[in-house]
């Protein structure tokens, strides 16, 4: 049996879980979100936990099952704390804005890039170089980090670019002097 799949995620004050033939819907303090559950998959809502359970031991089934229980603990989290993801940039010159909902970035290029975020997703530039990306549905947070870095990702010999807070970026050695014969 999935370890993660038969973990039952708890019902959290303030929150309320209903389903619906197959969708669940959380609503809480910060939003709702709603999950379209498979059809292989059942979800048992008591007064303090929602379990999942699966109709098989089927391959597929068991990757449904701690999925299905993922995607739920997620909604949970989500609208109770919401999630985040924080952007560095590094480079000379390198630099975002917060226009409106959106962000303008000057990343070398001989343009300016416009973004605008999914609904759903905040943006905050506490600085010229540091972008945080905010939400309550975790995909949609982590896509949206994604396709900023994604417009200068960091590269390998001065590490210069958009990079994910904390993340470690493998260095190389540039050109050496050519050996005198």
């Amino acid at each position: 049996m999935s370890r993660i799949g038969k973990m039952p995620v708890p019902i959290l004050k303030g929150i309320e879980a209903k389903q619906t033939n197959r969708e669940l819907s959380i609503k809480g303090p910060k939003g709702e979100l709603s999950l379209n559950v498979h059809v292989d998959m059942n979800v048992v809502i008591d007064e303090s936990e929602i379990r999942v359970e699966r109709s098989s031991d089927h391959k597929d089934h068991r990757a449904l099952h701690g999925l299905t229980r993922s995607l739920i603990y997620n909604m949970m989290a989500g609208v109770t704390d919401g999630f985040s993801k924080t952007l560095e940039i590094i480079g000379v010159g390198y630099r975002a804005d917060l226009k409106g909902k959106g962000i303008t970035l000057n990343l070398g290029y001989s343009h300016t890039i416009d973004y605008q975020p999914t609904e759903g997703v905040s943006l905050e530039c506490p600085n010229q170089t540091t972008i945080v990306v905010s939400g309550i549905d975790k995909q949609k947070v982590g896509q949206t980090a994604a396709e900023i870095r994604s417009f200068r990702p960091p590269e390998p010999y001065k590490g210069k670019g958009i990079r994910y807070r904390g993340e470690h970026v493998r260095r190389k050695a540039g050109k050496t002097a050519a050996g005198s014969a």
